[in-house]
């Protein structure tokens, strides 16, 4: 396993507007020192200038001007801090209905979604949405956030009956570890520090649970998946007879003297030898980087695979996929798109469009095939070469796919392989 202090968290944050997301990141940022002199006296400027008590911690993280003036956040805004534990990236996802795509996209590789509820509304339709989203992405873990605690006199019963309210909606989505905590985020309350207002509350602030959560079997370490990114050949003297496969690892383990399958070829040999940056080490697990050196002399390239004999991805051409479309021009049935799977480039005709689904009422729509941006929907493609790949369920990295519009090379939609 890596060692502790170098372990990184993705975490996503999601919401309806106003509920206090970039307030949170805000208040994370600024309790953990994570913050320079200078952007905490910006942030101070800027509020005095708009007239507010206090400093709105919320404009640390909303970075595009528009955001700051009209108070919400828009875009997928990435943030980077550290404790001595750990080190975190946060992916502030938009609140608003029209960016669902935006949430899929800093949602797609988290190991935690915070879902913030406004303890004065409960729970929303935006909250039933995001929670879907996050079982939906596959995200190992869920905490529900109920902020705005000082505004309901940090009352016990409010925080219980909200946390009913998630959990009753939330067994009939796939989600398998999910914790509340009630939060005051412009206070402080349970963020970092513990809360004196909530003394009825005995489980851990937020910042203890994000440097303490269990990570490290996220990934998936039984199916051994190596999708080749790059043949090296030094050809120097030094390196003469130097053939390796550098790629980043999919899933399983990989070690030295482990029997191997090439994909497509179906040819076997051994591992010789794995390498890093930082040097030769005796095993590999995901995420790590690496360069495999075979046994034998085999013909690889880009876009193929190696797994084991006994455990192979199943390979096809023919894919029921759960498809996010992101562009305002719909998705054509018939229609021709580009297509990056692993390290594969490919193309792919939309074969036919199952139902389209209803995110708020979870209802499968099989009369309305129009899909257009933010809408989800089940589709079968069929794609111009066989794919190595598993259901997303099994493994976040080869269950996904990207389209892409061959004449304007957009990213047009986010699939996951079903």
């Amino acid at each position: 396993m890596q060692d502790t202090h170098t372990e990184l968290l993705r975490f996503t944050t999601a919401g309806s507007v106003d509920d206090g997301k970039s307030t949170l990141i805000g208040r994370l940022l600024y309790d953990s020192k994570s913050i320079f002199e200078d952007q905490y006296e910006a942030v101070k400027e800027s509020s005095e200038r708009r007239g507010e008590e206090g400093i709105n911690l919320a404009l640390l993280t909303d970075g595009l001007k528009s955001e700051r003036e009209q108070g919400i956040t828009i875009d997928v805004a990435y943030r980077y801090f550290s404790t001595p534990r750990r080190k975190f990236i946060i992916a502030d996802t938009p609140g608003h209905i029209q960016y669902t795509r935006n949430m899929v996209t800093g949602a797609s590789t988290a190991n935690v979604a915070l879902i913030l509820i406004d303890a004065r509304k409960g729970v929303l339709e935006q909250t039933r949405r995001h929670a879907f989203i996050a079982s939906l992405l596959q995200i190992p873990h869920i905490v529900v956030c109920i902020n705005k605690m000082d505004l309901v006199n940090y009352d016990e019963a409010t925080y219980e009956r909200i946390k009913q309210e998630f959990e009753e909606f939330s067994y009939k989505l796939d989600v398998k570890d999910v914790h509340f905590i009630p939060i005051s985020a412009l206070n402080g309350d349970n963020v970092v520090d513990k809360s004196e207002n909530m003394p009825w509350y005995g489980g851990s602030t937020l910042m203890y649970y994000l440097e303490n959560v269990h990570i490290g079997s996220d990934h998936n370490f039984i199916d051994t998946r190596f999708p080749v990114q790059y043949v090296v050949r030094p050809n120097t003297d030094e390196f003469h007879d130097y053939r390796g496969y550098a790629g980043r690892i999919a899933g399983g383990v990989l070690k030295q003297g482990d029997k191997v399958m090439l994909l497509p070829s179906g040819f076997t040999s051994n591992i010789a030898k794995i390498d890093t940056y930082d040097g030769p080490v005796k095993e590999a697990h995901p995420p790590m980087s690496v360069t495999v050196l075979l046994e034998d002399e085999l013909d690889l390239s880009r876009g193929d695979m190696i797994v084991r004999e006994n455990n192979q991805p199943k390979v096809g051409q023919d894919l029921e996929v759960m498809v996010c479309w992101f562009i305002e021009r719909p998705l054509q049935l018939r229609g021709k798109y580009a297509i990056k799977h692993t390290t594969q480039d490919a193309r792919c005709i939309i074969k036919e469009i199952r139902y389209k689904l209803d995110i708020n009422t979870l209802h499968r729509n099989e009369e309305d095939k129009s899909i257009g941006m933010n809408d989800i929907s089940r589709i079968v493609i069929r794609t111009t070469k066989p794919l190595f790949y598993d259901s997303y369920r099994k493994n976040r990295n080869t269950g996904s796919i990207i389209f892409v519009d061959e004449g304007t090379n957009e990213t047009v939609g986010a699939g996951m392989i079903i």
